[in-house]
């Protein structure tokens, strides 16, 4: 059998008018855009597989760095210079497009778009005053009506950093694990006065990181205290003291993979990691049925 092409695709997205990533039946979505765009391109060359994506995102949310990985045959292969696709993809998507695919290239061996990852980061926006809101950046970017303390909220990202079981800030996934490692927190001003925050992971739960943005938000209008987010989060129950915040604020920045002799190790160590995760959840909810 022939040897299969890896193609990765740097590329970025505004979400509002997507129902995420995922393809789903009737809906617009990110992934169903791109595989369509790519399925004309490849017109009468077999059948596409699925791409593979680094981080799924929900409705609402973008991307200026998401990373996918599509597998090719050589015939698929030759069609296009794999530097050009990038260009075609976008030329099928039109001119002025909420998807642009701003490079394609060879991926080097061992590469996994989702496995080989080290971590996602994500950056989220808020303009907390009249004069921070913009019409032109409204889509990408959050209102709220008080005005925020940032050293508080700094205090609870400094507090959530680490190893935690987030499961009081996810919306929950049969089979699926809460534990997460978040490795960078940290909330700004900028000169415009809009507040952001940018959050890193080895990987997000569903909801997290809006959640998590929502108890800062909480805090820094003076409606929580850092001991109750504390104490919600040790709780591990899904609460409405704080409200989850709005997908537009919410854009995917980066994805950090290492170095091209640790992709295939990074990947095999994720797979195996993420299975026994799989394991553990599913034995867990057998004996919880049983009792």
């Amino acid at each position: 059998m022939a040897e299969l092409v890896r193609v990765r695709f740097d590329l970025a997205y505004e979400g509002t008018d997507f129902a995420g990533w995922a393809k789903q039946p009737g809906l617009r979505t990110v992934q169903g855009e791109l595989e369509g765009a790519l399925a004309r391109l490849y017109s009468g060359l077999g059948v596409l597989p699925s791409v593979v994506v680094a981080g799924r995102t929900d409705a609402g949310v973008h991307a200026q760095g998401q990373v996918v990985h599509l597998d090719l045959t050589p015939e698929q292969a030759a069609n296009i210079r794999i530097s050009r696709i990038a260009l075609s993809v976008n030329g099928v998507l039109g001119r002025v497009a909420d998807i642009v695919v701003r490079r394609t290239s060879v991926a080097p061996e061992g590469f996994d778009a989702r496995f080989s990852a080290l971590w996602r980061r994500y950056e989220y926006r808020i303009a907390d005053t009249l004069p921070a809101r913009s019409p032109l950046t409204r889509r990408i970017t959050a209102w709220t009506t008080k005005v925020l303390d940032v050293d508080a909220m700094q205090e609870v990202a400094n507090e959530l950093l680490g190893l935690h079981d987030w499961a009081s800030f996810c919306k929950p996934r049969a089979f699926a694990t809460t534990i997460r490692t978040l490795q960078d927190f940290r909330w700004s001003r900028g000169d415009d006065g809009i507040v952001s925050a940018t959050l890193q992971a080895d990987a997000f739960c569903h909801s997290m990181v809006r959640a998590v943005v929502g108890a800062s938000v909480a805090v820094g209008e003076g409606r929580l205290a850092l001991d109750d987010i504390v104490r919600l989060r040790d709780a591990l129950e899904r609460t409405s003291a704080f409200k989850v915040m709005p997908a537009r604020g919410l854009t995917l920045t980066e994805v950090g993979y290492p170095d091209a002799a640790g992709l295939a190790q990074r990947a095999e160590e994720t797979r195996a990691r993420r299975s026994r995760e799989l394991l553990a959840e599913h034995r867990l909810a057998i004996g919880l049925q049983i009792d």
